[in-house]
């Protein structure tokens, strides 16, 4: 396991841990994507599988269950425990429309046709795409709180960092995984702009804004 590998995955536990305290803290789960935090569970449950089949080391045991624990937790602080304060109005982006075709890709393009092969391969696609709820959320609302904006450059922090990752391990170990390739790169593209915006305006203490859908 190489260094990239290690702060990409504590980039993503920093920025499922800053979600978790911007809820309990605010006991409001305003202008975060429930759909969004849907569909990161579905990637967990999915993609974790294996621990029931393999076991790598205890480091991936760990973080596996970490992962899991922490996505079912927040979709049950957004649906459950401060659902009055959930904006089911402005998180309308309609998940079938990035769950039919990621399901139908998984089975044409895959390793293996196998159940646990293909739904690892759903969660890898499905990952790419599920933070668009999310996206869709800020544009419709025009503007996203400091702390959201923390949480999603962390976690395209992760991308950016396991692309390195890949990089490092094709120079080191000639491993190559086309599938999670594309896909990260296709998610951390989705994250360009915010990157841009979280530079130049959140990190000097400016609200990021958005301009509104017509």
């Amino acid at each position: 396991m190489n260094i990239f590998r290690i702060l990409g995955d504590v980039s993503h536990l920093l920025a499922i841990i800053i979600l978790l305290l911007k809820i309990v803290k605010s006991k409001s789960c305003a202008g975060i994507s429930g759909k969004s935090q849907i569909l990161f569970a579905l990637v967990f449950t999915t993609r974790y599988l294996d621990l029931f089949t393999n076991f790598i080391s205890i480091y991936n045991t760990v973080m596996k269950v970490i992962f899991l624990i922490c996505s079912y937790v927040t979709v049950y602080m957004i649906y459950v425990k401060f659902r009055k304060t959930f904006d089911s109005e402005n998180d309308s982006f309609r998940l079938e429309f990035l769950l039919v075709p990621v399901t139908g890709l998984s089975f044409l393009e895959n390793h293996s046709f196998t159940p646990l092969e293909i739904l690892w391969t759903f969660s890898i696609y499905l990952e790419s795409v599920a933070i668009l709820p999310q996206l869709f959320m800020i544009s419709k609302t025009g503007e996203a709180e400091t702390i959201t904006t923390h949480y999603l450059f962390f976690l395209g922090l992760y991308r950016a960092l396991y692309i390195a990752n890949w990089v490092w391990r094709y120079h080191t170990e000639n491993f190559y995984d086309q599938i999670a390739v594309v896909s990260g790169v296709v998610q951390t593209i989705f994250y360009c702009d915010f990157f841009y915006l979280y530079v130049t305006k959140v990190l000097k203490g400016k609200k990021l804004s958005l301009p509104m859908p017509v």
